[in-house]
């Protein structure tokens, strides 16, 4: 059975969120504070998955998602926010978030995203065991990416877009293959502007000058193509 905590201070919410998610198999541990998430953390690191809330009483959820990233984990959060601004979405990305769901949501929505997440957590976990392209390098084992020997971080979702742009090397891969690819169905759950700053993210750590890429290529009215 997949663990997952949940970090939320709306009762009403976490008693629905709850009944939900165990209803569709899942264990659940739930914190009400920053303070409480660090010790369930602490005392359990087993989680699959992470869902928190940004505004709690002792903090919000993107400056714990930064201090869990920049510790070395590297299990799938999604972000329940109040608002869906590019800025907020971008926050959330930046700080090392895989998705996020704007409240209010279905919950059926929600179980849909965390099993899309579940799945692509392993993405690039089976096939070779090195991508390489150029002086980029990818180990898939160990999940770290190298740009002429020096490490460079990305976040989990960044490291899956990655990886499956060089796996499908030379390909054109449509926005909606992406999506259906990296979360759910034809991506009907995700905000076609998230992929956007997905890639605006990469090509920031991975070209000479983002601005004209030579890798990361967007092939107008089809989607995106990786070339050597």
């Amino acid at each position: 059975m997949q663990k997952i905590l949940l970090l939320e201070d709306d009762i009403s919410l976490v008693d629905g969120l709850t009944y939900s998610l165990k209803k569709n198999g899942y264990e659940i541990e739930v914190a009400r504070t920053i303070k409480e998430a660090f010790r369930l953390l602490g005392e359990q690191p087993d989680f699959d998955l992470l869902l928190f809330d940004v505004t709690l009483p002792d903090g919000n959820g993107f400056a714990l998602c930064e201090k869990l990233r920049e510790s070395g984990n590297q299990v799938p959060i999604i972000f329940l926010t109040a608002s869906d601004e590019e800025t907020s979405v971008i926050r959330g990305l930046d700080c090392g978030g895989d998705d996020y769901i704007t409240k209010p949501f279905k919950l059926g929505e929600l179980c849909s995203r965390i099993r899309a997440l579940l799945r692509r957590s392993s993405l690039g976990s089976t096939g070779e065991n090195v991508l390489r392209s150029g002086d980029l390098s990818v180990n898939l084992a160990e999940s770290r990416v190298s740009i002429g020997g020096e490490p460079v971080e990305f976040t989990g979702a960044e490291y899956r877009l990655l990886c499956l742009l060089l796996q499908n090397s030379g390909r054109i891969l449509t926005r909606g293959v992406l999506l259906d690819r990296l979360w759910d169905g034809a991506g009907n759950f995700v905000d076609d502007n998230t992929l956007s700053v997905y890639v605006r993210r990469l090509r920031e750590k991975l070209e000479k000058n983002p601005s004209k890429p030579e890798h990361l290529i967007t092939v107008r009215g089809s989607g995106y193509q990786w070339k050597e």
